[in-house]
């Protein structure tokens, strides 16, 4: 598979993010492809991660397919020959959309109090709703639920809170019983063109999320995660060290750190979905 930093295809691109390029597709759809960048610290770094596009894009598709009958989503397809059957100017380039595209819907995007005694990783029962709006750049900033039932209202603000609730608790199962507790997780939500909420973007990703195997979880203390943590504590040495002052350009990634942080968004793939990734 391609090593992919930057994507180029006969469409129209209408936004980049530090991961997702984004085109717009003839019929109000969206394709979304997932790249090899990576991330930390608010700077993307010089060198791809292998397979990250692929993995990411693949778990989401398996978490959509999970989701269905459940909650709408903006998932068409996952598969490169149904992609191109279903956008012909793409047939010269499978290899730079096999496994890491999405054929979507196109849908419009649309400080709370703790309880006491916590500790360190411990659960939240019933998990937290925390809203957030979405930034373009940076952080995406966390608001309360009160500051979003006053930009969307009563009733649109409950309905995002049921669906999170619904999808969060679905995955959290799933997820256990595959021996990972899901600590936390991102959803974005848009409106398809009827106006309907469904949820959109990735789903459940060690990019969106935080996966912690169960059979280690002791709470009081930092958890293990199947996501870019090699890489987070490359970085925070280089930092300590003085070699690097956190921000662009980043320092050059040691063949060890990209091949280690491969390796985890591999092992949460094959934990999570009981398979190899193959596409």
């Amino acid at each position: 598979m391609l090593l992919i930093t930057e994507s180029n295809l006969p469409l129209r691109r209408i936004a980049r993010g530090k991961v997702r390029d984004v085109y717009e597709v003839e019929g109000d759809r969206l394709l979304l492809v997932a790249t090899d960048r990576v991330s930390a610290y608010d700077v993307v770094m010089a060198e791809p991660i292998p397979l990250k596009g692929a993995v990411l894009t693949q778990v989401s598709a398996w978490w959509f397919r999970q989701f269905d009958g459940l909650v709408k989503h903006h998932m068409i397809s996952a598969d490169a020959e149904e992609i191109i059957a279903e956008v012909p100017a793409l047939r010269g380039h499978r290899q730079e959309i096999a496994g890491r595209s999405m054929l979507c819907k196109r849908g419009t995007l649309a400080g709370e109090t703790l309880p006491e005694g916590l500790q360190e990783s411990g659960r939240l029962d019933p998990p937290i709703f925390s809203p957030a709006t979405k930034a373009e750049s940076g952080h995406d900033e966390n608001i309360t639920v009160a500051q979003m039932r006053e930009v969307l209202g009563a009733d649109v603000t409950a309905e995002l809170e049921r669906l999170t609730r619904i999808v969060y608790t679905k995955g959290r199962d799933v997820a256990l019983a595959q021996g990972i507790i899901i600590a936390d997780t991102k959803f974005e939500f848009g409106r398809a063109k009827d106006g309907e909420i469904i949820l959109i973007d990735e789903a459940m990703t060690p990019d969106s999320s935080r996966f912690w195997p169960a059979d280690g979880y002791k709470p009081g203390q930092p958890q293990p995660s199947f996501d870019k943590q090699p890489l987070r504590d490359w970085l925070d040495v280089e930092r300590h060290a003085g070699r690097w002052n956190g921000e662009a350009p980043p320092p050059k990634l040691p063949t060890e750190v990209v091949d280690a942080t491969s390796k985890r968004y591999l092992e949460a793939y094959r934990r999570l979905t009981g398979s190899t990734l193959s596409f």
